[in-house]
């Protein structure tokens, strides 16, 4: 008992030790701040005040001025090339850049750590210039180093750009994990890329390859699937890309409406047309879109059925009224119509026909950038796979 009292009474004597203890500390590191903080002339400050007012403009002028009174405050240079090349100035971020690194070059001014931090502020400024030869030939020299993952994921961009797919395929490989991402989608576009460019030349085996590789790759890849088919077709085994197609609806039915129309081609160079019209119905029913509607549309008038044709997209129409499902109402009106109506039933199918191509667009889910064609990558933002093959509209028909 007399032990543990002796214990706490040492340690309320030890308490106020360490409470001094921590004041001086304290007191120590505030003279340094003020110390170092006065050494940075005022329109250091000036400029940081400018940014948090999000008024990048003065910021710069205030950080040029800084830099001439200091010039020797690297930080500074590099909060300057980044402002320079958010503005879209990008030869005067190249400019600060290059400076650094010349000069750590003539007198060794930087660390390591600052002069690859430089050399990769150099290569995002030649990126975002489009000057993709100069930023290449940096990120190189960034290889292997502290800095090996922002160079790739740089240069993997760099290849994307110039279509150099079998650069890219070689570093999206080595690319490690990053917040549950394994680039397995961008590794089997890079495979159809290069089995998209074997098959102008006929290299049917090199396109097979790839195509296998995509799919070992990402087994729900569409697109290699889609590109079996064609693969099929030109070697003349219809049936096989026929098979090819339908695959499609296990790995992702919203991606039918891509091959509909080849499938009904294939279907009628093999003598099967009408089965190619009932599986094309029977999709349509399942997962309805109005590029697959359209498909559908036209093969019933195709084949004789404007009944059948009028009948469809009406039905259609009352379910999801779009202007796109007006216009092919309107066209199969006009077939059925008497001629004394015709006139003015096509006066109109011309009024909404112009409109629907103004608003029929697909539409990135990454970026929300629209575009009249399918992208298996967004132009826009560079993503693949975030088109969703279904034209949507801006306007509709209810209220």
């Amino acid at each position: 008992m007399s032990s543990a009292f002796e214990i706490q009474l040492w340690w309320l004597l030890a308490l106020p030790l360490f409470f001094i203890l921590g004041w001086i500390a304290a007191r120590i590191d505030i003279k340094h701040l003020v110390r170092e903080s006065r050494t940075l002339p005022r329109s250091y400050f000036k400029g940081l005040n400018f940014l948090l007012n999000e008024q990048p403009d003065k910021a710069i002028e205030a950080f040029l001025e800084a830099a001439r009174v200091d010039p020797e405050t690297i930080e500074l240079h590099f909060a300057l090339g980044n402002l320079f090349r958010r503005r879209g100035e990008t030869d005067r971020a190249i400019r600060v850049h290059q400076n650094l690194i010349e000069r750590d070059v003539s007198q060794g001014q930087l660390s390591d750590l600052q002069r690859l931090h430089a050399l990769a502020e150099l290569g995002h400024d030649y990126l975002k210039a489009g000057l993709l030869d100069r930023a290449e030939e940096v990120f190189l020299k960034l290889r292997d180093t502290t800095r090996d993952e922002e160079a790739m994921r740089c240069l993997l961009e760099i290849y994307q750009q110039e279509k150099e797919w079998q650069r890219a395929l070689d570093i999206a490989c080595r690319l490690p994990e990053h917040a549950g991402h394994l680039w397995q989608k961008e590794i089997a576009n890079f495979h159809c890329e290069l089995a998209s460019s074997a098959l102008p030349r006929g290299d049917i085996k090199e396109a097979r390859q790839q195509l296998d590789a995509a799919l070992a790759s990402n087994r729900k890849c569409v697109r290699a699937t889609i590109l079996q088919g064609e693969v099929a077709l030109a070697e003349g085994n219809t049936a096989a890309a026929i098979e090819a197609w339908q695959r499609v609806e296990q790995q992702n039915p919203v991606y039918l409406a891509l091959v509909a129309n080849r499938l009904i081609e294939a279907f009628n160079k093999a003598g099967r047309k009408e089965h190619g019209i009932q599986l094309l119905r029977g999709w349509f029913a399942l997962y309805p879109s109005l590029d697959l509607l359209d498909v559908v549309f036209q093969s019933e008038l195709q084949a004789g059925r404007t009944e059948a044709a009028y009948q469809l997209v009406r039905d259609e129409l009352r379910r999801n009224p779009t202007l796109l499902g007006l216009d092919k109402l309107l066209e199969a009106q006009i077939l059925l119509a008497p001629p004394e109506r015709r006139t003015d039933l096509e006066l109109i199918k011309n009024l909404i026909h112009n409109h629907t191509r103004r608003v029929a667009r697909y539409c990135c889910d990454s970026c929300g950038f629209k575009a009249r064609q399918f992208y298996w990558r967004c132009p826009a933002c560079g993503g693949w796979e975030t088109y969703p093959p279904k034209r949507t509209e801006e306007f509709d028909l209810t209220p």
